[in-house]
């Protein structure tokens, strides 16, 4: 029994080690995204486009944006997955708070949009086997990959595709264009690595422990 308890501690202590990994990727990526000037999608992508324009940290409104998605992920995906993605969500929020600390920087449009996007699709990724999103259009991306087998990658990028479409009143075409680039990188990372996606229910986790990764 004690070692049957060990072992549920030791996987918990895991999942949540590997979420906190994937948020710090994740907030890497949208770190890179940001001072690149590139728009991603989903509610982040959302919350870096109009922050500027309703002059309201992205930490607030990101977490502000995603209470609608929350209430279809409890109903759908379950408490657990919810509580896990609220987390989450938490984490990236508290990272992303981070970058106030840091000194004021740019990075180049084109590689701030690739190795930004692949960052994302890595975190999303790490999220999705833990039993957690980061909200928006990814609950909905693992809702569609659960219950009716729809490539992830797929349907990511129509959701994303959607909110910077929506948000090229506030940049430049060429602008977009390396921003469609972004999460078409983010799509085809998560295409890439949709075996990789936890295929047991909504709310319950499949951690990775280091020795299982190639």
């Amino acid at each position: 029994m004690l070692l049957l308890s060990g072992c549920k501690v030791k996987a918990s202590v895991w999942k949540w080690l590997h979420i906190a990994i994937s948020c710090f990727v994740t907030a890497g990526g949208l770190l890179l995204l940001k001072h690149s000037g590139v728009v991603t999608g989903g509610t982040a992508g959302l919350a870096l486009s109009l922050s500027p324009i309703l002059n309201i940290p992205f930490h607030y409104l990101f977490a502000l944006l995603n209470l609608p998605f929350f209430v279809f992920s409890y109903f759908y995906m379950g408490k657990s997955f919810t509580f896990t993605t609220i987390i989450a969500i938490a984490i990236l929020t508290g990272l992303s708070s981070l970058d106030s600390l840091l000194p004021a920087f740019t990075i180049p449009e084109l590689p701030g949009a690739i190795i930004g996007g692949a960052f994302i699709g890595i975190g999303l990724i790490g999220l999705f086997r833990n039993g957690a999103s980061l909200g928006g259009a990814t609950i909905l991306a693992l809702y569609l990959h659960r219950k009716h087998g729809i490539n992830p990658g797929k349907s990511n990028f129509a959701f994303d595709f959607i909110v910077i479409a929506s948000s090229l009143f506030a940049y430049s075409l060429t602008n977009g264009l390396i921003s469609v680039l972004s999460i078409a990188v983010t799509s085809t990372v998560l295409a890439l690595l949709k075996r990789k996606l936890a295929t047991v229910k909504p709310g319950e986790s499949r951690a990775i422990h280091p020795a299982s990764v190639n």
